[in-house]
């Protein structure tokens, strides 16, 4: 569903990714994980098509970048991100927010039609918060936020969901209650492609993990195999252990001595 080969990413001549070869295939969940600066944003960039490698191919549900049209790929691709958050009209009414996300609007300038409000609501009680419909958005704590934004880029639809750190700044409460709508898509037809330096938000939907350090890919595969010690040291340079709890990973630090 997403390959990209042979990536370098060179922007005034400092590599931000370097020879990345990352391959995710129907069926599979993904996290993208790694130290802030690593390179994970850019990646979720090039899969999107709001940036192009300077070397290598983005391939997206069976379209090459650079010979086809992205803005038609971008209809299957729900994305979630705090810098298309703050592009949204925090005075709006959440429900509208949400059926912005049936045509990819930011807002809407003419009459919503009766059956995309319908479904807006659907995808608000879908995410446990059918209660805020009318609130305008500026008045929801972060972590209703992020489930606004979940509601919205579910509205179209879509094959493939990027998320860009969604429990940013959330709290313990909030960001369980995230993840567990986060956790649920697994039982609907689509690729979760989530990105965090957390490895505590790797929860059970998600299959496989790429570990990235300073524009390299360190290890790719499934989570079982790629979360070791050994590794989670080359990606943020601290001695742990590791333990599996209820399908996640939780990691104790060894002080150095």
């Amino acid at each position: 569903m997403i390959h990209l080969s042979g990536i370098h990413f060179i922007r005034q001549e400092r590599h931000i990714l370097e020879d990345v070869n990352l391959h995710m295939n129907p069926g599979e969940h993904w996290v993208l994980l790694g130290r802030n600066g690593s390179g994970k944003t850019t990646l979720l960039e090039l899969m999107n098509g709001y940036e192009f490698p300077s070397r290598g191919t983005v391939e997206v549900l069976g379209n090459r970048y650079g010979q086809c049209d992205v803005r038609e790929v971008r209809k299957n691709i729900g994305y979630i991100s705090q810098s298309l958050f703050e592009k949204l009209n925090l005075t709006d009414p959440v429900w509208e927010v949400v059926a912005t996300g049936e045509y990819a609007y930011l807002r809407f300038y003419q009459e919503i039609p009766q059956e995309v409000k319908e479904r807006a609501l659907l995808k608000l009680e879908q995410v446990r918060i059918p209660h805020l419909a009318d609130q305008p958005l500026g008045t929801l704590s972060q972590g209703e936020r992020k489930k606004v934004m979940l509601a919205r880029s579910l509205m179209m639809k879509p094959s493939i969901l990027i998320m860009d750190e969604p429990a940013a700044g959330l709290d313990l409460y909030e960001r369980e209650r995230l993840l567990t709508d986060i956790n649920d898509l697994s039982r609907q037809d689509i690729m979760v492609v989530y990105v965090t330096h957390h490895i505590e938000e790797i929860i059970p939907l998600f299959t496989h993990v790429a570990l990235i350090e300073q524009g390299k890919l360190i290890a790719a595969g499934r989570k079982e195999e790629v979360l070791t010690p050994e590794n989670v040291h080359r990606a943020f340079g601290v001695n742990i252990t590791l333990e599996w709890f209820q399908e996640r990973p939780w990691i104790r630090v060894i002080e150095s001595k």
